[in-house]
């Protein structure tokens, strides 16, 4: 059998000929140590010019396709190509991996940067959006990541020069990007018209923003900024890859370039690599070079001399030396090469051609001996034959051809017997034969030279083959899998001498056999390096190297041989590190030399941890039975009981399947796990607490070094690990997101700060966290076969070892990824199953116990020597100070020394040995020991039974805890007099425990077989059991020995009771769906049941003994009357009335109640009503023990559920006198005591249970403003739609209409002498020079977003300045002086906003804003953190927070975080903001938050609150963990909606709701209601940090004691009220905050107010419109002072100057337009109803007013003489007034003909005629006062306008956008001097144009702050101040004008 393990022998990488120039650029460089370093295939090749040798990094599996260098260039950085890509970044010194990072990117990494001072690395994806990801390389993490662009990306490069700035290119497009906190934040190069817009294929940045880019068409684009300067042509004929602008004198295609000292290097596109030394450009010196495009297949060896030929698709054929490595000579043919053979002395080289030729050349000089072409197909394999007299060639024809060689290669002979193309050839050592391999996989002999077919076998028994290349045949059967018939490998060749082959794969790989190998899926080891497909592959003449070539990466790999006797020497050099094991998969039926596997490990590598439904999906689940609840929630549901459970004492520890899972604490407590329960056992007491974290089956624990904290990992979908602390039981930290199914092992290092973890999913994945901080760290996939152990080096953290199944690796960490390698075990055989492993007294020493009782002893990864420990596996170590201690299956404990040289002492675990004190009794001797701990003078002990054990020292041993074994038990029934139960298992025993304070097994008995049910009889001496093979037994209770036993049945006995009173009868029921009635006097059978259709599952008598009651699995709920069993039918209301002497029923009206909403996923499995009938107790298939109200009618019921047990609570029984409750658990095994509490007596104890699935449909409360704010759909401005409702062809895209000279086709001169064009507008400052306006500063803004935001309005700097926001932007406003400064980097509308409270964090303000999807692009929500005083952004939080940020706040150090979102699971989010981590995230609720605010002195908890949702959240580690508010405690309270939050001391926190009410809670439970703190909802709460005084504020009606904002005590006692002098009908508070003695008050009205403490004294700082749009902009002929007029009916008159409001008129109704006299002396206002008014300036009188329309008015104009008023409206009119006439207001005339609806009217300068914009992007003009329309276009053209504010005509056709198909321009005004015109339109943007602007698109510059849809513009007088009017935003910005210098 000795081809059954692979080859001794070895073959290590030497040298790889070749270069990677296709595809691929940028990927060569000097190193520091003036190597040369690029990448070949999947290798990095690393070469010494000076000493010409080359080293290899070998870390990735797949090709390698993009490469960057560290500035100190040291460390490389390469990416892959593959489904699961990574970058490895490694030391160019001694190729070893420093990092791995992975887990982001698909398809592969086309380019990698690394920045100035190489902290950080940017790769670029291949991915449809080739995703951008910015890495902390180091760490192996993430820091930022964002779509890149839509088409491929060629480069990225930072910007040397600027800090956190990088610059992309490629196809059609250049971004240059800023990264700030995690968001990258692309602007696109503006080509301009300096050049075309161009694919750009790479990039050098220089200093002053300058960048330079190289072109596809061989230019050179400068950009500054992101602006395009100047082209320099044609640089290069070609395109350019690199920024270095050389004349070359080659054609080449260059491909990647470096410069280091006066040395350029360059790489070309036909993979060769030149030095140029820059004095002598001429002389490039050849470095490297090797085979360019097209396949490589031609492979062939010189008979004595070590040299490769080599022959390519590219042509060429090349011959290099093995011993130089180096290319000596190289030729080029006419035809592409595929194969290639030396005639046996060496002389010629026969060359097959792809087109059917072959030619022979001399090797001499390569001069052509002959060219034959006998065939049209591909020629694959020639050979010549050892005597050298004929050559065969063997063609894709199905032919071979046989020449003779000294006859000037005549043809001689033809074999013919091939279906397929030939693919392999050998010769026999005397050249009779030939043996040929095909393309149908089949293997034909000829004799030679006739070519005839050898069909005899005999005839070719003692051929000796010259060669073996052939991949068929009996001798390499071992080379094919064992169950494939793919053929795969393409090449084969044998060394004969060595007895070893070598072959030649399509997945990269090369591999050594042994030879022959004659059994399929012989072991082998394999090499990795090429990419794709290896072609072929030979032993070099004297088998000192093997040469492989690669097909698609052109290269050729030269491998040294290392036979077996140099392993020996070479034994103290560690293998190559890599990724992939350089040894074979394992096969299974070969295995014949391993033991079999132990009984108990193979019982446990088949358990599966898999659930067919997990907590997790809870929700789902819900969700989608969310129609039955609504059916449900209409009828009013009982409530939840009042009284509880708590967890007592739990019977059990999980032995079967974990190992090393108890420990001592630090406190001399024992700490273990069972089912989903963490225990504390005090030993002295006898009691127990428990951590109640998990909601599954714990798999695995580990203690803290300290010993203070323990790990523990479960089962569960995406499963958790939870640390937390024995003393206070509470979690510090919670880890999940990297596990699927269940997490088997966990470790901690010994500095306690790392946590290793091994999950059980197919790849039992590797995760080494940051425990506290809950990052992960790194991770790797671990091994397909399951890990039973993890541990971290004690020595170094960043290694750790695991040990599994025939598995033994040792890891270190490198960035992201772990590095692992196998244990050698060098000649001493095959890894064996490992079950436990330690570290020893130095960092390299590592034991390990195996399954076949041995002690493995390593230094690093060798294995040293074995020591023989147990009989059977060793199933737990432990080291100590001095030695060690093991357990293993043979029940035996042994102490050995620090060498394991000798055993010092050894306990075996026996029954004599048990101490008088014990809680218990040993079910056997020897038990199988699973765990050891040592501590306290005694060693810890838990076995594979369940039971755990103190041995003393000297001998004794006491049993502490003990449960059931493996199985499931669910058997249970309690005593019904005494504290005692019994329980029986499928593990084959009853078991009787005491259920009084001593907590112990009482007695046990064996049984024959599992037993399923038992039940004590009414007088409690007899115990009766029903087994699993449908016999039961009755025995003595005390002595548990048998009195009687039946067997009737086949199946299972389901459920077994003794009718009630005398206990005269016996109900067994079966799962054959019978039950038997048992007369137990007589021991005779006397009745069966009949008639149910499926098992039985639950029996119960009634009182008399007559009737019982049956539930069986198909749901029926029957009754039989005793001890006939004859049945009967019994109405349910029939069924309440009787009384039952026990109701275990789960069906039936009474029990409606406890079936769950998901009720078609789980079944709940047992139920047990208290003797009161009031409560009953139930268990489920989700492990949740529940108690509902008796009789639980009507469907859903309100419940408290306890998690405790695993998956099925399989039963649950009260105690006799309902002090306990005690449940088992299938099978977690275990038993546990629930202690009942009434509900009178509660302490305040956190309580653990959960409340009902459903949340309250109740209602939460109404009020407008609260729903208002829920309903409102905020989406981003780049998807607004027009606001007024047009249509028709928009203008930009309308046919022009020729104008009359081009009609008549009459040719004006240039210069004409006809009349001058007048101008286009009347201007108002002639006479002075024109000066055009060069830009628009924001200079202030009137408004405050209260409308739907809260929280907004806040005091700096000890309330000098407040900041608030509107719109997109954030508002510093000086109370002093009124001035404002603008924070403007939102790219949209700002929602909330918060300061920084902390004294480190002055001045610092976070905002959130409305986003689109949560992509990361630049749509993508987002959250500013800035500074206030100079505007400075610190950081961008880009989040994956769909549609919006709606509310944000920092924690009490103000390094957190946190925010809430819009999305549909109203995710909430905590972040480190300076550094732009994420560091948690979860779904908040179903329906909206609307706060959430972090506790002002913690960092870990806070407190969200929205539509019926209170949440105490806290953060542990990176999970957040949430209790909802409990209303329990106060009778009727309902949740409501809360609205706002405030805190007090002792964990006190407020809730502001909308009924008015405050909540008052402690931690988390209602303990009072402030009622009516307001008589309107309370929408805010302030607390003040400094004095603990808390503000509220409301909607209320202003009254004598009432007020909108009150001040109140820290209890929230007592409270002062303000009110707010509006004059509103009532105030409604929407953001408070206290200053010093100040209360900062905002409103829904869009005021900001300052309320003085002391006298109550009100000070409006800011108003605004507090609806909108505002329509209406008028402004001042002369004054700096404007009017607005808005939707809220009010009209208000600004000083710019003064910065505020002068004056407001309340209409009653909305206002529409609003406009100046000439003069200034009068205003008109148009409303919407139709009407309008005319007031005098001075005195705001009305003037006089008139409605003569029903729709709104859109416009309004005075003439410039102040003769008429023109009216327009939307009912397609018109109108005109006579002013003159009058305050009569009689119509003069209208426009007739207007084909839509009105949106702007200019008059002309003389007043005759009047320009109407219409809604159907028609632009009209009329003659005045006539109405009569003016169709004259050469008229038209020479009218001078008064004003110009329309957005339609000729002159202003530039101002519509490429992007308006779904969005208008809403408003325009051309400035009083003529020549600039500025626009609003609805994407919110105002832009500035220069007038007229005919062309289309015209150029122009935004700016950006307005929301969406602008709805008014206006200059003011002199062109001082641009006025826009916001639609959504109800603001006002006022622009300042900057003019260009004269």
């Amino acid at each position: 059998m000795a081809d059954r393990n692979a080859p001794n022998c070895h073959l290590r990488l030497e040298w790889v000929y070749g270069y990677r120039g296709h595809q691929c650029r940028n990927n060569l460089y000097y190193t520091a140590a003036k190597e040369i370093v690029y990448f070949v295939a999947g290798v990095g090749v690393v070469y010494s010019p000076r000493e010409h040798r080359q080293k290899f990094y070998l870390g990735h599996q797949d090709d390698i396709i993009s490469l960057a260098l560290h500035p100190e260039r040291v460390l490389v950085a390469t990416g892959q190509v593959g489904k699961e890509p990574y970058i490895c970044v490694w030391d160019s010194y001694t190729v070893q991996t420093v990092s791995i990072l992975k887990d982001v990117h698909t398809h592969g990494i086309a380019c990698l940067a690394f920045d100035l001072d190489g902290q950080r690395l940017v790769s670029v994806g291949l991915d449809s959006k080739n995703t951008i990801c910015v890495w902390d390389w180091r760490k192996g993490k993430m820091l930022s990541m964002a779509p890149g662009h839509t088409d491929r990306i060629f480069d990225i490069s930072w910007d040397l020069y600027q800090p956190n700035k990088l610059v992309s290119c490629g196809v059609k497009h250049i971004k240059f990007w800023s990264l700030c906190g995690n968001s990258l934040t692309p602007k696109r190069g503006v080509f301009g018209k300096t050049g075309d817009l161009q694919t750009i294929l790479c990039l050098a940045c220089a200093r002053d923003e300058v960048t330079h880019s190289g072109a596809l068409n061989g230019d050179i684009y400068v950009w500054k900024g992101i602006n395009l300067i100047r082209t320099i042509q044609g640089a290069h004929a070609w395109f350019i890859t690199k920024c270095i602008y050389i004349y070359f004198p080659i054609g080449l295609s260059v491909r990647s370039v470096c410069w280091r000292g006066d040395h350029i290097l360059v790489g070309t596109q036909d993979s060769e690599i030149f030095e140029i030394v820059v004095h002598e450009r001429n002389k490039p010196f050849l470095i490297m070079q090797g085979h360019c495009e097209g396949e490589l297949w031609a492979l062939a060896v010189h008979p004595t001399k070590p040299l490769a030929m080599t022959g390519s698709d590219d042509r060429s054929v090349r011959i290099w030396s093995l011993i130089d490595h180096a290319l000596i000579a190289r030729c080029n043919m006419e035809e592409p090469i595929r194969c290639a053979a030396v005639s046996t002395d060496g002389i010629h080289l026969a060359l097959g051609m792809k087109d059917g030729s072959f030619t022979v050349l001399r090797v001499r000089d390569m001069t052509e001996v002959v060219h034959i072409k006998d065939r049209k197909e591909a020629i694959h394999e020639l050979k010549y034959s050892p005597d050298g007299t004929f050559l065969a060639v063997g063609s894709n024809d199905n032919s071979v051809d046989i020449y003779g060689v000294v006859q000037r290669y005549k043809k001689v002979g033809e074999c013919a017997g091939s279906v397929s193309f030939i693919t392999h050839m050998d010769w026999s050592s005397d050249s009779k034969y030939l043996q040929t391999n095909d393309g149908s996989g089949k293997r034909l002999f000829y004799k030679m030279p006739s070519g005839k077919e050898v069909t005899n076998k005999e005839e070719l028994k003692g051929v000796q083959w010259a060669s073996w290349t052939c991949v068929y045949g009996l001798e390499v059967n071992g080379i094919w899998p064992k169950y494939s018939d793919i053929n795969d490998i393409n090449s084969v060749d044998v060394n004969f001498n060595g007895q070893v082959l070598v072959t030649a794969d399509d997945y990269g790989i090369v591999k050594l056999f042994r030879y022959p190998c004659l059994r399929k899926g012989a072991k082998f080891k394999k090499y990795l390096g090429h990419s794709a497909h290896v072609t072929n592959v030979r032993w070099s003449h004297d088998h000192q190297w093997v040469v492989s070539i690669g097909g698609a990466d052109h290269s050729v790999f030269q491998w040294k041989f290392i036979p077996e006797r140099k392993l020996k020497d070479a034994l103290h050099i560690a293998p190559q590190e890599s990724l992939v094991d350089s040894n074979s998969d394992e096969s299974d039926s070969d295995q014949s030399d391993v033991p079999e596997l132990d009984s108990e490990i193979e019982q446990e590598t088949q358990i599966t941890y898999r659930r067919q439904v997990y907590k997790e999906d809870l929700p789902q689940l819900k969700e989608q039975c969310k129609e039955k609840r609504r059916s449900a929630a209409s009828k009013r549901r009982a409530r939840a009981p009042g009284n509880s459970i708590r967890l007592h004492f739990v019977h059990g520890y999980r032995g079967y399947d974990c190992r090393s899972n108890l420990f001592y604490t630090q406190t001399g407590e024992i700490v273990y796990h069972v089912a989903a329960v963490g225990v504390v056992y005090n030993r002295q007491q006898n009691t127990q607490r428990f951590y109640l974290g998990h909601d599954d089956d714990i798999l695995c624990l580990a203690i803290h070094p300290l010993k203070d904290y323990v790990a523990t990992g479960q089962v569960g979908r995406d499963s958790s690990i939870h640390i937390w602390d024995i003393e206070t039981i509470k979690p510090l930290s919670v880890l999940k997101g990297y596990h699927q199914y269940g997490v088997c092992a966990v470790d901690f290092s010994a500095d306690g700060k790392r946590l290793a973890s091994v999950g059980i999913d197919d790849n039992h994945t590797i995760v080494l966290w940051d425990w506290k901080k809950g990052e992960k760290l790194s991770a790797v996939r671990g091994s397909k076969d399951k890990i039973f152990v993890v541990k971290i080096n004690p020595y170094m953290p960043d290694k750790l070892i695991t040990a599994g199944i025939k598995h033994m690796k040792f890891w270190r960490r490198a960035g992201g990824g772990l590095i692992g390698r196998k244990g050698c075990i060098g000649a001493m055989g095959r890894t064996d199953t490992m079950m436990c492993a330690v570290y020893g007294w130095t960092e390299e020493m590592s034991f390990s116990g195996t399954s076949t009782g041995d002690v493995c002893i390593w230094r690093d990864l060798f294995l040293v020597k074995t020591v023989k420990a147990h009989d059977g596996p060793v199933f737990s170590m432990h080291a100590l100070e001095k030695g060690f201690v093991t357990g293993g299956k043979d029940g035996v404990v042994a102490l050995w020394d620090d060498t394991f040289e000798r055993c010092l002492k050894t306990y075996a675990i026996k029954r004599a040995a048990l101490a008088p004190g014990s809680k218990g009794l040993l079910l056997e001797d020897n038990p199988s020991i699973r765990a050891i701990s040592l501590g306290h003078g005694h060693i810890l002990v838990g076995t594979k039974n369940g039971e755990i054990l103190e041995v003393d020292k000297s001998g004794p041993i006491t049993l502490l805890v003990q449960g059931h074994m493996e199985g499931e038990v669910w058997g249970l029934a309690t005593h019904p007099h005494v504290p005692i139960c019994a329980t029986v298992s499928d593990d084959k025993t009853l078991r009787i425990w005491d259920l009084s304070p001593s907590h112990c097994m009482l007695a046990v008995r064996k049984l024959k077989k599992g037993g399923r049910c038992c039940c004590f009889s009414p007088d409690g001496k007899a115990l009766a059991v029903g087994l699993n093979d449908g016999s039961f037994l009755m025995v003595n209770a005390d002595t548990l020995e048998d009195l009687v036993s039946f067997h009737h049945r086949k199946d299972v006995i389901s459920e077994i009771r003794f009718s009630p009173g005398a206990g005269k009868y016996l109900a067994v029921a079966s799962c054959d769906s019978f039950v038997d009635i048992y007369n137990v006097m007589s021991s005779k059978r006397v009745g069966i049941c009949k008639g149910a259709s499926s098992y039985i599952t639950h029996m119960d008598w009634d009182i008399r003994g007559k009737l019982l009651q049956v539930n069986t699995g198909a749901k029926e709920q029957l009754f039989f009357e005793a001890p006939r069993g004859k049945r009967q039918t019994i109405p349910s209301l029939e069924v309440e009335k009787i009384g039952w002497a026990s109701w275990t029923s789960v069906l039936g009206s009474c029990c409606e109640g406890i079936w769950p909403i998901i009720g078609e996923v789980t079944d709940v499995t047992a139920s047990c009503l208290t003797s009161d009938s009031k409560v009953l107790a139930t268990g489920d298939d989700f492990g949740f023990v529940k108690l509902f109200r008796f009789p639980a009618k009507g469907k859903f019921g309100k419940f408290k559920r306890y998690v405790a047990h695993s998956t099925h609570v399989t039963n649950v029984r009260w105690t006799h006198e309902d002090s306990l409750l005690v449940t088992v658990g299938g099978a977690d095994t275990s038993l546990m005591l629930w202690t009942y509490e009434m509900g009178g007596h509660r302490e305040s104890r956190q309580c653990d249970s959960e409340e009902s699935d459903l949340d309250s449909e109740e209602d939460g409360g109404y009020d407008s403003d609260v729903t208002r704010e829920n309903e409102i759909n905020y989406t981003i401005k780049a998807l607004s739609t027009n606001i007024r409702p047009m249509f028709g062809i928009k203008p930009h895209l309308q046919q022009k209409e020729p104008s009359l000279d081009e009609r008549q086709g009459v040719v004006r001169p240039p210069v004409s002498r006809a009349l001058p064009q007048p101008e286009k507008l009347q201007t108002n400052n002639v006479g002075k020079k024109k000066r055009p306006i060069e830009d628009l500063v924001l200079e202030l803004v009137f408004g405050y977003r209260g409308k739907d935001c809260r929280n907004n309005v806040h005091y700096l700097n000890d309330g000098a300045d407040i900041i608030y926001h509107t719109a997109s932007v954030g508002i510093l406003y000086n109370v002093a002086t009124g001035s404002q400064s603008f924070y403007q980097e939102h790219n949209d509308d700002i929602l909330c906003l918060t300061v920084n409270q902390h004294p480190k964090f002055t001045n610092l303000v976070a905002t959130g804003q409305v986003g689109d999807s949560a992509d990361m692009s630049a749509t993508a929500p987002s959250i500013h953190v800035w500074d206030a005083m100079n505007k400075q952004t610190l950081s961008v939080l880009r989040c994956y927070h769909s549609k919006g940020v709606c509310s944000v706040s920092f924690s009490a150090t103000g390094k957190l975080l946190l925010s809430v979102g819009l999305d549909p699971e109203h995710t909430i989010t905590i972040w480190k903001w300076q550094e732009g981590a994420k560091i948690a995230s979860r779904a908040g609720h179903n329906q909206r938050i609307f706060v959430a605010e972090f506790r002002p002195d913690s960092d870990t908890q806070f407190v969200s609150v929205g539509v019926k949702h209170v949440r105490f959240w806290t953060l542990a580690g990176r999970a957040l963990l949430s209790k909802k508010g409990l209303l329990s405690s106060i009778e009727d309270a309902r949740m409501q909606t809360m609205l706002a939050v405030a805190f007090g001391a002792n964990n006190l926190t407020f809730t502001g709701t909308i009924s008015g009410d405050v909540c008052v809670w402690k931690d988390h439970v209602l303990v009072r209601i402030v009622a009516k703190a307001h008589n309107g909802p309370v929408f805010t709460m302030y607390t003040t940090l400094r004095d603990g005084l808390i503000v509220t504020g409301g909607k209320e009606r202003p009254s004598k004691e009432g007020g909108a904002v009150k001040l109140w005590d820290q209890e929230l006692k007592r409270c002062r009220a303000f009110r707010l002098e509006t004059g509103q009908m009532t105030d409604c508070v929407r953001s408070v905050c206290r200053g010093k003695g100040k209360i900062l008050v905002g409103t829904r009205n869009a005021e900001i107010i300052e309320v003085g403490e002391k006298n109550a004294a009100c000070n409006i700082l800011i108003n605004g419109h507090m609806d909108g749009p505002v329509w209406g902009l008028a402004t001042h002929p002369s004054r700096d002072f404007f009017l607005s007029a808005a939707e809220d009916g009010t009209v208000r008159l600004w000083d710019i100057a003064e910065k505020k409001m002068l004056n407001k008129v309340s209409l009653g109704h909305a206002a529409r337009t609003v406009s100046y006299s000439p003069e200034g002396d009068m205003v008109a206002i148009g409303m919407k109803n139709g009407e309008f008014i005319i007031l005098l300036v001075t005195s705001l009188k009305i003037w006089g007013k008139k409605r003569d329309r029903r729709s709104a008015i859109q416009d309004i104009r005075f003439s410039p003489d102040s003769r008429y008023l023109a009216v327009g409206t939307s009912e397609n009119a018109v109108d005109f007034y006579d002013l003159t006439l009058g305050p009569t207001l009689n119509r003069v005339s209208y426009c007739k003909d207007i084909p839509s609806f009105v949106i702007q009217m200019d008059f002309s300068a003389d007043s005759r005629f009047l320009q109407v914009s219409t809604g159907s992007y028609k632009r009209q003009v009329y003659e005045v006062p006539l109405g009569k329309q003016l169709m004259d276009q050469t008229v038209i053209d020479r009218i001078t306008w008064a004003t110009w504010t329309s957005i339609l005509g000729d002159e202003v056709v530039g101002i519509w956008s490429r992007h308006a198909e779904k969005a208008d321009v809403n408003c325009a005004c051309v400035s009083h001097s003529g020549i600039s015109l500025v626009t609003g339109d609805d994407f919110g943007m105002v832009k500035l144009f220069d007038f007229p602007c005919p062309e289309k698109f015209a150029k122009h510059k935004r700016y950006l702050g307005h929301s969406a849809h602008l709805t008014n513009i206006r200059f003011t007088s002199g062109d001082k101040y641009v006025v826009s009017a916001g639609g959504d935003d109800c603001s006002l910005f006022i622009w300042k004008c900057v003019h260009m210098p004269h």
